[in-house]
């Protein structure tokens, strides 16, 4: 037995337990937990703006993957702290739960990890330095690993006023130190709009003659749902937004109605996504529902004999943004997705039931329109409960529930079984056989499926070609989804690489975005990769690449060792249905030799946006995207 005594307990001082253990600070060391890194300065310099003291955040990417970020704020204080007598600069990039949050005076709301950030940030850097100017200089303090290397001193004369962080992240640390632009772009874009009037720039120097990116938006949440809103068809032209503020807590909403059948309601508090939402959305949702309640027996529209229209029938078609500021938010988990301050529900709910009653009353033409779709999403709904309740009790009577052209597996533990939803009969033909059928199971699809972005609900039970998926997977759609029932832990999406297979692999995400969207967040849902190229030769082992970099690679290697181009038969693969068992089994099936890529949702928000555009009845946004991204494409239809 190892000893376990006074010896084996040990404490981590300063900083050293966020690089042991970095996970429990910022959620991961992987490419998330690296831009996580980027967040945390800049929500420091969103505080200054929340507080009213910045105007404009810069942020460069320089060569080597160096961060930078600039601000205009009141500069960190640099003055000597009373209790650790150290320069209040270096306590906040030194010291964990050091910092101007804690009801000091500094913020009267804040984001952030409430303390932690900067100096997390330090701790997990290869080096930072770090300058501010408060009126009176301009001075500097350096860190390495979290550790002073240089302290406190004054650079240069100024009057000016902010601060300046600029850090590497460590290597040692971190799985990549690789900064995605993309990923920053959407995040800066997301603050601006939540922060109206912020100024939030963008230089990636890493790049030849790159430009300055700009996001500032003077509409705040409207310019928002302007911009979710850009490739669907607004119901009423003007967006309705309000913004006041009762008990303490501050309230923003803008939203407007569109002909799309799903309801896309995105909140935030101080300035942080709440993907799972949480109170102010439930008072927001109250609110909205009982102003269209109100309004319809008013007016006469709901009779005295009719029940209340419901709430998921008043928000489809819905985009909205909540935006909350609260003094003493309590999020639920640590991952901070879901608010959970009580109050805060009757005060949204107060707040949206008064305005939206208002809006309503002064503009009947856009309230009746809101109220027809409403109506109608209302006989959609019974549709769909009649159908979900037919599809149930054809379930419990039929001796097997599920759908014929299903080859299950036989394992019963839903955690060790994967499902292959296959293109076409003939690559399904080929998969059954191929298949480890103690934990593979397979489902052909053939032809086109439905695109449910521009279908209700209650066409989607008895589609011929969604049924099966729907049975097969076995834990419902929409509201009644339940990822407990799941059938398959993996949920794998195998077509062929063509425009076609694509397109069907477009169709299944977009199903699976809008009605089974818990897979894609529990990351359930992949990828297969077939390989595009076989290379044979007589005496030699088949040699399969999945992409055409990969194929020159093979080539150059084996000419390596004498092999010949000219010698090798090569075949380009169409389709699956050109493989034959024993080769599917061996390049895309093979748990040991395949390529899975799990989908994974990195921005909700971007994610929307994109369905709506491919998927969406609005065809012009559509051609924009295609001409903006066609220079991208390559082996079109191959």
């Amino acid at each position: 037995m190892a000893k376990y005594d006074e010896n084996q307990i040990q404490v981590l001082e300063g900083l050293e337990a966020v690089r042991k253990r970095p996970g429990m600070y910022i959620g991961s060391v992987s490419e998330r937990g690296l831009h996580h890194l980027v967040y945390e300065i800049v929500d420091n310099s969103v505080d200054e703006a929340l507080a009213g003291y910045c105007t404009e955040i810069n942020v460069e990417i320089l060569p080597d993957n160096i961060l930078s970020v600039k601000d205009n704020g009141r500069g960190v204080p640099l003055g000597m702290h009373p209790k650790m007598h150290k320069p209040a600069i270096e306590v906040v990039y030194t010291i964990l739960h050091a910092g101007g949050k804690f009801g000091g005076g500094g913020y009267k709301v804040s984001g952030g990890l409430h303390g932690v950030g900067g100096s997390v940030v330090n701790a997990l850097s290869e080096w930072m330095e770090v300058e501010a100017s408060n009126g009176d200089g301009l001075y500097s303090i350096s860190f390495a690993r979290g550790k002073v290397t240089k302290p406190l001193h004054k650079i240069a004369d100024t009057k000016k006023t902010g601060t300046k962080v600029t850090f590497k992240a460590d290597a040692d640390i971190f799985e990549t130190t690789v900064y995605n632009k993309e990923t920053l772009v959407q995040r800066f874009r997301e603050i601006a709009f939540l922060n109206k009037g912020l100024k939030i720039t963008l230089w990636d120097k890493r790049e030849e003659n790159s430009e300055q990116l700009v996001f500032h938006y003077e509409g705040g949440l409207r310019s928002f749902v302007e911009y979710l809103n850009k490739s669907k068809e607004p119901i009423q032209k003007d967006i309705i937004d309000f913004e006041t503020e009762q008990n303490d807590v501050q309230v923003e909403v803008a939203l407007q109605y569109t002909t799309a059948y799903n309801e896309n309601i995105l909140s935030f508090v101080n300035n942080i996504h709440t993907v799972e939402g949480g109170t102010h959305v439930d008072g927001f949702k109250r609110g909205l529902t009982k102003a269209f309640n109100d309004y319809a027996r008013k007016f006469n529209i709901l009779k005295e004999k009719d029940s209340n229209l419901s709430g998921e029938d008043i928000r489809e078609g819905i985009t909205a943004v909540v935006s909350v500021r609260v003094l003493e938010p309590q999020f639920e988990g640590q991952t901070k997705t879901k608010l959970g301050n009580s109050e805060v529900t009757g005060v949204v709910n107060s707040i949206v039931l008064n305005k939206m009653s208002i809006f309503l009353e002064e503009n009947p033409q856009v309230a009746k329109a809101i109220l027809d779709k409403t109506l109608s999403a209302a006989r959609a709904r019974e549709a769909a409960r009649k159908a979900r309740e037919l599809v149930r009790r054809r379930s419990a009577l039929e001796s097997t529930t599920l759908p014929g052209k299903l080859a299950d597996c036989q394992e019963k533990d839903a955690s060790k079984c994967e499902i292959y939803i296959v293109e076409g009969d003939s690559a399904g033909g080929s998969a059954k056989q191929g298949r480890d059928r103690r934990f593979q199971a397979i489902l052909p699809l053939w032809g086109k499926m439905l695109n449910v972005e521009k279908t209700r609900a209650d066409k989607i039970y008895n589609n011929e070609k969604l049924s099966p998926v729907i049975i097969a997977l076995g834990a419902g759609i929409g509201n009644d989804f339940n990822l407990e029932k799941l059938r398959y832990h993996k949920i794998i999406l195998m077509a062929d690489a063509d425009v076609d297979g694509a397109h069907i692999r477009t169709l299944l995400l977009t199903f699976f975005f809008r009605y089974m969207r818990p897979l894609i967040d529990n990351g359930n849902v992949y990828i297969a990769q077939p390989p595009l190229f076989k290379l044979s030769k007589k005496g030699m082992e088949d040699v399969y690449c999945y992409n055409e970099q990969a194929l020159e690679e093979t080539l150059k290697d084996l000419e390596s060792k004498g092999i010949s181009r000219d010698s090798l038969s090569m075949q380009r693969y169409k389709g699956l249905g050109e493989m034959n068992s024993e080769q599917l089994w061996e390049t895309t099936m093979n748990p040991e030799t395949r390529i899975l890529v799990q989908v994974q949702l990195e921005d909700a928000v971007e994610a929307d946006r994109v369905f709506s555009i491919l998927m969406g009845e609005n065809v012009e946004p559509r051609r924009k995207f295609i001409e903006e991204n066609a220079k991208y494409v390559q082996n079109l239809d191959i």
